[in-house]
């Protein structure tokens, strides 16, 4: 919770998505409309951004689409640079894009490997740091997490490492900026329905073949956690239930029960 006791979100401001324009990205964005707040959306789909504007605007609230490629190493500055020059005053920042490499890692791509870092690590935090000092009225970082990153992932190394750090991260700034007006969240959805497995080249993986979540149910939750002060929000019960195993477990076990988990069928 923030200095002031009271959230940001829930209390209207404009919010910027990135990753806006399909799976949890879309869903966030219709969620934060839905609540009457603006919102930037960024993703490189001009296409899929302006029918998610136009349709969002229905609701009565402003959609601004920036059509950027996230994948850069000076994207974060040129964003931050388009919402100024745009005058747009960000209350929510939304840290969701992000993509995964499937396989062993010593077969993998290292520019996919390096995209990884990128979009997954290092924009979220140069994003964060820039918008953090807009927020002198308090604002909000809610970052996308996961329930992988509270444990190692074989075959999924690097997606696992990069969402341990987003939620170290994340819990880490929520503690400094505890007696400040900024409020910070991670949200550590389990596996959801999304093209996340399909681009990740994970078809035939068993990620996802027992227990999944939907894009609107992991938007709602990330929400209203975010509208409650909570640090913290993982939306499904059953990955409640499966992140307190795995910090009671041995961690031998865990990466074993992992690697079972991330094999191809």
């Amino acid at each position: 919770m923030s200095g002031s006791d009271v959230p940001v979100v829930g209390t209207g401001g404009t919010a910027l998505i990135t990753g806006a324009s399909a799976g949890i990205g879309r869903a966030l964005a219709q969620e934060f409309a839905a609540r009457g707040h603006d919102v930037v959306l960024v993703a490189r789909s001009k296409g899929k951004l302006e029918r998610l504007a136009e349709d969002l605007e229905t609701r009565g609230v402003t959609a601004t689409s920036v059509v950027m490629d996230l994948d850069r190493p000076a994207a974060a500055e040129e964003l931050y640079e388009e919402v100024q020059d745009c005058g747009l005053d960000i209350d929510v920042l939304v840290n969701n894009v992000g993509v995964g490499t499937y396989g062993p890692f010593a077969e993998s791509d290292l520019d996919a490997e390096r995209t990884q870092l990128r979009l997954n690590v290092m924009l979220p935090v140069e994003l964060t740091r820039l918008f953090i000092d807009e927020f002198d009225d308090g604002g909000a970082v809610i970052n996308m997490g996961s329930v992988a990153g509270f444990q190692p992932g074989p075959n999924l190394a690097g997606y696992y490492a990069s969402k341990a750090y987003i939620n170290s991260f994340s819990e880490a700034l929520a503690e400094e900026l505890r007696k400040t007006s900024v409020d910070v969240t991670v949200v550590c959805p389990g596996p959801v329905d999304t093209e996340f497995q399909e681009r990740a080249g994970m078809t035939d993986s068993a990620v996802g073949s027992v227990a999944t979540n939907t894009p609107d149910a992991v938007a709602s939750a990330a929400y209203e956690g975010a509208a409650a002060g909570e640090t913290i929000v993982i939306p499904r019960r059953s990955m409640r239930l499966i992140d307190r195993l795995v910090r009671v477990t041995p961690r031998w076990a865990v990466r074993r029960v992992a690697a079972l988990v991330n094999q191809d069928r």
